[in-house]
């Protein structure tokens, strides 16, 4: 750590006591307008839960449409008013359903509501940090997308209802306002939202990365970070490159949907007659979104890699195996990220040529994957395992993670994807690996960092239950969607019963609806532990779970500034786990080795 970093960190820590020394503030400066990155954390946190209910209730509306066909829905007319029409689901509303929910969930969850929460909570804490770099910024990042959240959740209420072009809004469905209904103000509402949604990404992603690299306290060398941080960091990064291109994509969408623009739209008649839009490629479109795309899965998935990391060594209570090779992995996966997005794109007609060289990139990024799957397991092994409910949730995102990444590699090869794509196949394979895997990462993290956030411990006989509930119905939702997949049963259908060769999935598509109100129900369990635990919860002690990262050395409920005192130095690694010889099966990072000579090896006995 060079000396400016290490006059600059000093700097804004002073800056930091002098502000909460000197100033007194009021309810709206303390709570609504914080510049204290743990209130942040915990705003994201609660818009995150509160979309994730809005996008897992849409997705059991359309999930009973699929279910049950043929049946009648009379009882979500107070829901849904003009939208069920004599009992029936609008068409053209369940595909605004399924636009929805995949924005709401990847997006506005798993995205802003994971990130936001532990990247914001966890890594002034955890690098020695009195706050994020620019607080402003950091609170002007939850209020832009608190802003976007208002404009994307009031589209769900215009008369012509929400976007329906799907969550990838290709054009021409997403580019011509007169398409269908959910081509209107409803697509102009999401577009805009998105664009607000990705500012304040941005905000964040700086705020992240510049508060890493300048603001670690004295000792805490880029070898000595928590894999959270590591996590995180690349994360940033990753939004920072990647999230711009989707800005352009929809600013570009703008202008051809408002301005008689021709970028994504060429040739195109609307009820027999000719668009004078010519000259624009929908690939083009394609091209950009899943450049940001591709990318966004690991910026939903590397942050859960870092939780389960630190969740499964402190659970082990041995060291986390391979901590340079699974940094090495995340940088490996990060890099490869942005080179594989046209995987998404083989049925577009592209060189065949090409199509391989994607494919292969494609299969490469398995192996650091790989590498992080074996290095979990063999931390895992023989070691003296707590069953905690973040223990539970780790061990199953490995195993989920497992299950849909070697799907994923199915659908890497081009001649197998050109058949599965737009399959069930594809929905199962991208659920478990980002959609359930990262919530189980996510839940995961709120048990684990709960006592920090709130000061009190969740129920665990409720996340118990909680935990298998939620287990079971992922793979009873999502393992027979490989199965109709394979047999061709196409997705974004909203009904496939004029189809002779699928009514024989009747009772299997009965069954996975039924899982997924089961898993559903089991998050209001969830729910309920997470509110009452926060006023009734058993209260916590400093440091619950005998961890080793800074975070665990400040007060039960630390105030703004995080330390009251100094911020402690940092002397070694954070996964000093049953050291040999050592007094506890943990040594803490700002334990000095001048303290455990007993359990220091040969190279540690010199470094202070």
């Amino acid at each position: 750590m060079s000396s400016t970093d290490i006059s600059l960190n000093k700097d804004v820590h002073h800056a930091h006591d002098e502000h909460d020394h000197h100033h007194d503030q009021n309810f709206f400066e303390k709570y609504i307008f914080s510049q204290d990155h743990k209130v942040i954390a915990k705003q994201f946190l609660f818009a995150g839960i509160f979309w994730g209910f809005i996008g897992g209730f849409l997705s059991i509306i359309f999930r009973l449409q699929l279910g049950w066909p043929e049946a009648t829905f009379t009882f979500l007319e107070p829901i849904l008013g003009g939208w069920i029409v004599n009992g029936k689901l609008d068409p053209e509303f369940y595909l605004a359903l399924v636009t929805m929910h995949g924005t709401i969930m990847v997006f506005f969850v798993l995205t802003a509501g994971l990130s936001g929460t532990f990247s914001n909570f966890l890594i002034p804490l955890q690098i020695g940090a009195r706050d994020m770099a620019s607080g402003f910024m950091n609170m002007l990042s939850f209020w832009v997308f608190f802003l976007a959240s208002v404009i994307m959740f009031m589209s769900l209420f215009i008369e012509t209802g929400p976007a329906g072009g799907g969550w990838t809004v290709y054009p021409p469905l997403s580019a011509l306002p007169q398409a269908i209904s959910g081509s209107g103000l409803g697509m102009t509402l999401w577009l805009i939202s998105m664009a607000l949604f990705i500012v304040s990404q941005l905000l964040g992603g700086v705020n992240y990365i510049t508060t890493v690299i300048n603001l670690r306290t004295k000792g805490m060398s880029m070898t000595k970070l928590p894999l959270t941080i590591w996590a995180f960091f690349l994360t940033a990064i990753l939004g920072l490159l990647s999230f711009p291109v989707l800005f352009s994509a929809a600013l570009l969408l703008i202008f051809d949907r408002s301005f008689g623009t021709s970028f994504f739209l060429s040739d195109i008649y609307i009820a027999g007659e000719a668009l004078a839009n010519t000259g624009g490629s929908a690939i083009l479109f394609q091209h950009l979104f899943w450049f940001l795309g591709h990318p966004e899965v690991y910026i939903v998935i590397l942050p859960t890699f870092g939780i389960v990391s630190e969740v499964i060594a402190t659970n082990s209570r041995k060291p986390i195996f391979g901590y340079r090779a699974m940094i090495g992995s995340m940088l490996g996966i990060s890099l490869l990220s942005f080179v594989v997005w046209a995987h998404h794109m083989f049925v577009t007609g592209m060189n065949p040529f090409l199509g391989s060289v994607f494919m292969f990139l494609t299969l490469i990024i398995a192996v650091p994957s790989a590498v992080k799957v074996f290095n979990w397991l063999a931390t895992l092994w023989r070691g003296n395992i707590r069953f905690t409910t973040a223990m539970m949730f780790a061990i199953a995102f490995v195993s989920l993670f497992i299950s849909g990444g070697l799907t994923g590699i199915i659908l890497g090869n081009s001649a197998l994807d050109i058949q599965l794509h737009d399959t069930y196949f594809v929905i199962a394979h991208f659920h478990l690996v980002m959609g359930a895997a990262a919530f189980f990462g996510m839940f995961c993290g709120i048990y684990h960092w709960f006592p920090k956030m709130f000061g009190r411990m969740m129920d665990e006989k409720l996340g118990f239950v909680h935990f298998w509930l939620t287990f079971l119905s992922a793979y009873l939702v999502f393992m027979p969607m490989h199965y109709i997949g394979i047999a061709g049963f196409p997705r974004r259908y909203y009904s496939w019963t004029g189809f002779d060769a699928f009514n024989t999935f009747t009772d299997l598509n009965s069954f996975i609806s039924i899982a997924a109100i089961l898993g559903f129900t089991a998050q209001l369990i969830f729910l309920f532990n997470f509110i009452y635990s926060i006023f009734k919860g058993r209260r916590a002690t400093a440091n619950p779970w005998h961890s080793n990262t800074l975070e665990w050395t400040t007060p039960v409920n630390p105030g703004h500034g995080n330390w009251p005192g100094e911020i402690p130095t940092v002397y070694r690694w954070p996964y000093d786990y049953s050291k040999p010889g050592a007094a506890e099966d943990y040594i803490p990072q700002h334990v000095p080795f001048s303290q455990t000579q007993s359990s220091n090896l040969p190279y540690e006995r010199d470094l202070e």
